[in-house]
């Protein structure tokens, strides 16, 4: 079995054109309507955008190639000029691009930097008011314009300054890139890194492994220094596999007590179309670029604040009467049925995602076990937002996320609605805020909204069992629009149930035989 990691477009790469630098000349000023085309005397087109031609800090031109594009280009608003070209096309002059952005109202001795993506690190003077650094990379050019961006503002004011930040940029900036592997690991997929092809079991071993790579050139940084961190995802990750990876890097950071600056960019590389995520890191002095600020603890305005969410609820009458020893028996009876199932549910996530799910579900049905040991389970909307706080650190991956939602919604209308079936779809309703699937993409909704609405129409548990049961089977013939197996050819996945809705009808038929 060979999973396939690279991107999928929904379009021909004919009909799309993304490497026609004309193309994007027409459809970047669609995105960003204050950028006005500047034709330079060779015939080359320059994006500038009228908004910032004021701005009191050095200006800033980004130079992108057609067909490995960044996020950055569409949607930075520090970025004076845009230029586009071709791979292997011959380059827009720095002075052109600086003589384009004066003839629309930039101040001569502004100053004015050009950043563009090469092969190799460099900074040139071209006068007292341009400067031109090139970037290894669309990583690093993203990384060079989010600098530009957030250095302190004396830094941002002086082109000088400036053209000391870059150079430092250019003399200590280390990177690291991972993307997922068409081949396999020690029988688990492959991420693909700086030191080789290594199994990949959770996302924060695969972080740290290039925090770590990365790192390495800094380790004897002296002064006080703020070290610019920047992450790309390649070729689409999903928003929440970027809260991961963003996640994952600033608590390494954090447990080695290292100031940073964290920043984030989505690259299109449609040369090489694997996924996968990129880090590179400068170690900037703090004149340059400070800190950022860690998140402040909120401030408790009442009681009911100051003691927690499992405070509130534990104040709260529920109208549903919980008895200890039938709550705390399904529990086992479906956490046990999990984990006795996970070889099963391992291959078939072998067969069409990570081949991690079996693992994740097991691992959290072993964590719910040791939480209830010794809870009331009588207070089971107080015990279920508690367990949500153990899950959260313990249980990984897409699943885990999606199950800690559910739960902590779980755990408020368990506390305020009438009847279990009713607390199930208020909770239902909202995991379908943070989440676009739904019956029919071949997720772990096409069981769970089963089950939900059967139990709510009918009140029978068995039925509703029953009726999951076919929603799961009919994964089988599904084709994916989400998820890890939306990048698998439908031949692929016909005849495997989607793991995340096996797992989760293994989980509530266990529960339901007491």
């Amino acid at each position: 079995m060979a999973v396939v990691v690279e991107q999928t477009i929904p379009f021909p790469a004919s009909s799309l054109d993304l490497h026609s630098s004309q193309r994007w000349n027409q459809l970047l000023p669609l995105v960003r309507p204050s950028l006005k085309a500047v034709r330079t005397a060779k015939g080359q087109n320059v994006l500038v955008d009228v908004a910032l031609v004021k701005s009191k800090f050095v200006h800033i031109a980004a130079v992108g190639t057609a067909g490995a594009f960044s996020s950055k280009l569409l949607d930075d608003r520090d970025v004076t000029a845009i230029v586009t070209q071709q791979a292997g096309a011959g380059g827009t002059s720095a002075r052109d691009i600086q003589n384009s952005m004066q003839s629309m109202g930039t101040v001569k001795d502004q100053g004015v930097v050009v950043a563009r993506a090469g092969k190799k690190r460099r900074v040139e003077l071209h006068s007292a008011e341009l400067v031109e650094v090139e970037a290894q990379g669309e990583l690093e050019l993203d990384h060079v314009l989010h600098l530009l961006a957030n250095a302190t503002e004396s830094c941002r004011a002086s082109i000088h300054e400036v053209a000391e930040l870059l150079k430092l940029f250019v003399d200590n900036t280390s990177t690291a890139h991972s993307k997922f592997h068409v081949e396999k690991a020690g029988g688990k997929p492959a991420v693909l890194g700086n030191e080789g092809a290594a199994a990949f079991e959770k996302a924060k071993h695969a972080v740290e492994r290039d925090l770590k790579h990365a790192m390495k050139a800094h380790a004897a940084q002296e002064g006080d220094v703020t070290y610019s961190v920047h992450y790309s995802d390649v070729n689409g990750l999903s928003r929440l596999e970027n809260y991961i990876i963003a996640g994952e890097i600033a608590q390494y950071l954090d447990s080695q007590s290292i100031p940073y600056h964290l920043s984030h960019s989505t690259i299109l590389n449609h040369s090489d179309a694997a996924r996968g995520f990129s880090i590179s890191i400068c170690p900037i002095p703090t004149r340059y670029l400070a800190a950022q600020p860690k998140p402040q603890q909120h401030e408790a305005t009442s009681l009911q604040d100051a003691t927690g969410p499992q405070h509130a609820l534990s104040q709260s009458k529920s109208q549903i009467a919980f008895h200890d020893a039938e709550v705390r028996q399904r529990i086992q009876s479906g956490c046990n049925a999990v984990i006795k199932a996970e070889p099963t549910i391992t291959e078939y996530d072998t067969i069409v995602g990570d081949g991690d799910c079996g693992y994740t579900l097991r691992d959290g049905a072993k964590q719910v076990l040791s939480f209830i040991h010794d809870k009331d389970l009588s207070r089971l909307p107080e015990t279920v937002a508690q367990l949500v706080s153990e899950l959260e650190v313990n249980m990984g991956g897409t699943s885990g996320a999606l199950y800690c939602i559910y739960l902590t919604a779980l755990a408020g209308a368990l506390a305020s609605e009438a009847s279990v079936a009713a607390a199930l779809e208020a909770a239902l309703a909202q995991l379908m805020k943070y989440t676009r699937a739904r019956l029919g993409d071949r997720t772990m909704m096409d069981a769970l909204i089963p089950f939900v609405d059967a139990l709510l129409r009918t009140g029978d548990v068995g039925l509703a069992v029953q009726e999951m049961g076919q929603g799961v089977e009919g994964t089988k013939t599904m084709g994916a629009s989400l998820g890890r197996s939306a990048y698998l050819d439908e031949s692929a996945t016909r005849g495997v149930p989607d793991p995340g809705a096996y797992g989760l009808l293994v989980l509530l038929e266990g529960m339901s035989v007491v």
